[in-house]
């Protein structure tokens, strides 16, 4: 039975990362056909995509009473997200941070971890009216984030350079099924299809997660937070793993460092504003008070280096943060567990 539940359980984090892909897809596709702006679909269908995963899966576990696993997982993807993946990602290319990043982005990402680690501590839990105070602070940063978007927009088509929007041609795929799926893309029925059914497959792949990470914990009597912090954490933060590497392989560290700070910004605010919503997320002290000081203490560690690093995060910064994602799992499991 114990294996059942662990093909499950990797079956639903494939559910949950390619519907992800399918639903960000079809949704950029429907919204590019009613004339909807790029830059706002990034804003707003884009940046919920990479969030999907997180939030189906928390939303899932608020419901279902499993706050451990709602909670653990969105510290843990935020921790996972800075120590490991960045960790890597600067390993593999130093990595440049933008300008705007140190000033509104990660100053934003270090306010969202103190407005998580204090509303949970000074409570005991994220209430309702917690997830609705972190949602309008989101909807505040997404104004921000928009306004200053169509600022360079309209700065960069008056200086005569393309507008941030425009992309570089995209490669034409090799295989039939490659080329078949860049032709029905075209056709506004099969964008619907893909939507639904990539949103049909985040929401049963987090399900599932959900279940099958219940009774493996459960079944080795590890609790819920711990599994939260590491198997659905690092599951649900696959696809930024992906991005962030890949990008940085290719040079396109700009992707790779963004891609971070946006998707931890949205666990906050959206996937833990919205998960109080259906259910109260009991915050466990002292456990929870140290998850939330080290997600924390990942983006001071991440500003930080990026600092003194001069908006650049080398392989020393990279060896440091995989470093401390290793001494934090050391310690989840010889001292939690």
């Amino acid at each position: 039975m114990l294996y059942l539940w662990i093909f499950l359980l990797i079956v639903g984090f494939a559910l949950l990362v390619k519907g992800a892909d399918w639903f960000v897809d079809g949704a950029a596709g429907i919204a590019a056909k009613c004339k909807i702006s790029a830059l706002v679909i990034g804003l707003t269908v884009v940046a919920f995509g990479t969030s999907a995963p997180e939030l189906c899966v928390s939303v899932t576990a608020a419901i279902k009473h499993s706050t451990g696993i709602a909670i653990g997982n969105v510290v843990g993807s935020n921790i996972t997200n800075i120590l490991l993946i960045l960790g890597i990602s600067s390993l593999v290319r130093v990595l440049s941070v933008k300008k705007t990043s140190l000033i509104l982005d990660i100053p934003v990402l270090l306010v969202a971890s103190g407005l998580l680690l204090g509303l949970g501590v000074w409570g005991g839990s994220l209430a309702w009216y917690d997830g609705l105070a972190l949602l309008a602070v989101f909807a505040a940063y997404m104004a921000v984030l928009f306004v200053n978007a169509r600022r360079e927009q309209k700065a960069a088509k008056l200086a005569g350079g393309p507008a941030p929007e425009e992309e570089k041609p995209e490669k034409q795929p090799k295989t039939k099924v490659g080329k078949w799926f860049k032709v029905m893309e075209e056709k506004t029925w099969f964008l619907i299809i893909l939507t639904l059914v990539g949103l049909g497959m985040v929401v049963g792949g987090g399900t599932l997660l959900v279940e099958a990470a219940k009774y493996i914990a459960n079944y080795f009597k590890v609790p819920e937070d711990i599994i939260g912090l590491t198997i659905v954490a690092i599951g649900t933060s696959l696809p930024e793993l992906v991005t962030s590497v890949v990008a940085a392989a290719k040079g396109e560290t700009d992707i790779a460092v963004g891609n971070i700070i946006g998707s931890n910004i949205f666990n906050i605010f959206l996937v833990a504003g919205v998960s109080s919503l259906f259910w109260p997320l009991a915050f466990d002290y002292p456990n929870n008070l140290i998850d939330g000081l080290v997600a924390l203490g990942a983006a001071l560690l991440l500003y930080g280096c990026a600092l003194i690093g001069r908006k650049k995060l080398g392989r020393i910064a990279g060896a440091l943060m995989v470093l401390s994602f290793v001494g934090y799992y050391v310690y989840l499991f010889l001292v939690r567990v």
